[in-house]
């Protein structure tokens, strides 16, 4: 064990975070009790927890409790615990170190927030919890001991630029935190946090609902002259600590006796965020198995939403007594934006995550809470567009992975899916609505994907739809490049890339004799061109053939029906999967003049090298019009250079 005092610097994004948050950039300074009762009520549940499954543990669970002291001569507040406590190696690792590969992202975000309560709301992603505590102290100290170890850690700084690190030989299990109030001050919303009715007022608005009491001393009677003397006499007996929370279970309350502001804190309390949640979802389940939940969607994205080390948020109760976090059985990887808890009332409270994957009512539970999740979300697109836009922009991305892994509720997937459209600039729509205003005679859903709306918008692929006025959606998310091979159908109508395969957009009407018999001469004269071209081009394409998607560019580049799409092709080449080379097809539009002109020189000079080269700037031109990257950009500039300066 390290002996002495230590002095160690904050790491910068630490450094930087807290002086944003000693700088008062949240305005409602009340919620660093409410973190740090969080943590404490944490620690509590850990040591519950590992007391269960470790038998030799030497803790002492006899009376686990929350304690909150006030000196309100020297203007301390103290917040302690006898949960599972820090050793000192843990304390150095973390207070002091923000270590989240999210954390330079998060502070550039913060920094370029316009206003206090975008700040604040970026504070509330990332979840500060502890540093909270420097919006309303001017020096924080805490005392810490892990649970079966002998020696405890102090930690104590102002939060200007370092902390100190020393070892306590009698410091208690678990962990204190006090602080060193601020001086009052109402303009800047920073109260009197060393009056017991302050603090009781926010216990009771804030943590309420916290399943472990909270303890305070019992609020003081003017003494009587007895009482009086005998403090004088030194013979006052400390008053016994009364519990100031309710500790009632909220997912166990009946519906109607919990308001909407309790559910708002329990959220909190569990998700370390701190804005409201987007939506709360209560379920309770009797019968063969029985069990609780009270489930949230977040108003915003976490920090950690797409990084690898991420963890999903339902926490996992047996009987009031909390189980396990993160608790992954319980809502599969695409909900994992959802937060809350599950209460069942029929599993051991020995269960490991190994077991709880194989366990039936685990995954009944699973399923019907998937279901409701997808429902709500459901009910919210139909009643309330402008939440619904929030969810999706939120989490959209995210939820459409499940159109790839959860086969069983892929249709239910779909139903709350929204794209953008070529039918609205700014609208996104669903597939229902596609479905809804397709044109007669219209059998296929079309949609093309690509890096942004306005690549995919200016692709020569969209000419003969947009002539037609057949409606596209536009596909510009990663994930949608998996999907959609994925996908076949929506409601009995086929999912179609226009950039696959071949396209005919004439109705049956439409396919006159005299149509098909132009069609076919058409395809007798550009015969031998085709056949030269895909000769000519052969190590850049598969086939060259006539177009029926162009109507004013000259070519464009396709894919076979089934072929893997360039972007795609570069997803799994960035996960390590080497694909080999496919080669794809050249479409021609025969009326442009550049491919007619072609086919006239080279039925007229069949042997004229630079034909080729026209042939090689055609692939190049189309290639580059779809967003493609050119093998060797110095000759495609040689190339034109040379054809600009013959015209000159």
């Amino acid at each position: 064990m390290t002996t002495g005092v230590e002095t160690f610097e904050f790491q910068v994004e630490a450094r930087q975070l807290l002086q944003l948050m000693i700088h008062s950039i949240y305005s409602n300074k009340d919620v660093f009790l409410r973190e740090l009762i969080s943590n404490a009520s944490d620690a509590l549940d850990r040591l519950r927890l590992e007391s269960l499954r470790d038998e030799s543990l030497q803790a002492d669970t006899s009376d686990l409790h929350i304690a909150i002291e006030i000196d309100q001569e020297s203007r301390t507040l103290t917040v302690r615990d006898n949960g599972i406590g820090m050793s000192h190696q843990g304390v150095v690792e973390l207070i002091g170190t923000i270590a989240n590969s999210g954390t330079a992202k998060f502070l550039k975000e913060l920094r370029e927030s316009k206003d206090a309560a975008a700040s604040a709301d970026l504070i509330g992603q990332f979840g500060v919890g502890f540093y909270s505590s420097f919006m309303v102290a001017d020096e924080v100290t805490m005392e810490t001991r892990h649970a079966g170890e002998s020696q405890g850690t102090r930690w104590v700084s102002s939060g200007e630029g370092t902390y100190t690190i020393e070892p306590v030989d009698d410091a208690p299990q678990g962990t204190s935190v006090t602080l060193k109030l601020k001086a009052e001050d109402t303009e800047d919303h920073l109260y009197d946090y060393a009056s017991p009715w302050k603090i009781r007022e926010i216990v009771k608005q804030h943590s309420d609902f916290i399943t472990w009491p909270i303890r305070m001393a019992p609020a003081q009677a003017p003494a009587s002259t007895d009482e009086a003397e005998q403090a004088e006499e030194g013979d006052e007996k400390a008053p016994e600590l009364e519990t100031v929370n309710s500790m009632k279970a909220l997912w166990a309350r009946p519906k109607d006796e919990v308001t909407d502001e309790e559910y708002h804190e329990f959220y909190k309390h569990i998700s370390h965020d701190w804005v409201d949640p987007l939506e709360t979802i209560r379920m309770q389940a009797e019968g063969t198995f029985e069990y609780q939940s009270l489930l949230f969607i977040p108003a915003r994205a976490p920090q950690d939403l797409y990084m690898q080390d991420r963890k999903r948020g339902v926490q996992l109760y047996v009987k009031r007594v909390f189980i396990m976090d993160d608790c992954e059985a319980l809502m599969p990887e695409y909900l994992r934006f959802v937060k809350g808890v599950v209460d069942a009332a029929d599993l051991s409270l020995n269960v490991s995550r190994e077991t709880l994957q194989q366990d039936r009512q685990i995954q009944l539970m699973r399923r019907r809470l998937v279901k409701k999740v997808l429902s709500t979300v459901k009910d919210i697109m139909s009643s309330d567009a402008e939440r619904y836009a929030t969810f999706w922009k939120e989490f959209g991305r995210v939820l459409k992975e499940g159109l790839l892994s959860d086969l069983e509720n892929r249709e239910a997937i779909l139903e709350v899916c929204s794209f953008a459209s070529t039918q609205d600039a700014e609208q996104p729509t669903t597939l229902r609505g596609y479905a809804e205003r397709m044109k007669e005679g219209q059998e296929h859903i079309y949609y093309m994907t690509g890096e942004s709306r306005s690549i995919v918008e200016s692709s020569p692929h969209m000419e003969a739809f947009r002539d037609k006025g057949f409606e596209v959606l536009l596909l510009t998310d990663p994930i949608d490049e998996l999907w959609v091979d994925a996908v076949p159908e929506f409601d009995g109508k086929q999912l179609r890339s226009i950039a696959k395969g071949q396209v005919d957009l004439d109705s049956r009407d439409e396919k006159d004799e005299e149509a098909e018999a132009e069609r076919e001469q058409r395809q007798k004269d550009f015969a031998e061109l085709l056949s030269w071209m895909t000769s000519t081009l052969s190590e850049q394409v598969k086939e060259v053939r006539l177009s029926s998607r162009l109507t004013t560019s000259p070519a464009c580049i396709v894919g076979d029906t089934f072929d893997v799409t360039p972007a795609l092709e570069n997803i799994y080449r960035s996960m390590g999967q080497n694909l080999p080379q496919i080669k794809r097809i050249l479409e021609l539009n025969p009326t442009h003049p550049l491919v007619s002109g072609l086919r006239k020189a080279h039925a007229e000079r069949k042997d004229d090298s630079g034909l080729g080269e026209t042939a090689e700037l055609l692939y190049s031109m189309a290639l580059l019009a779809e967003g493609g990257e050119l093998s060797d950009p110095s000759r495609f500039i040689k190339l034109v250079a040379e054809r600009v300066q013959q015209t000159l």
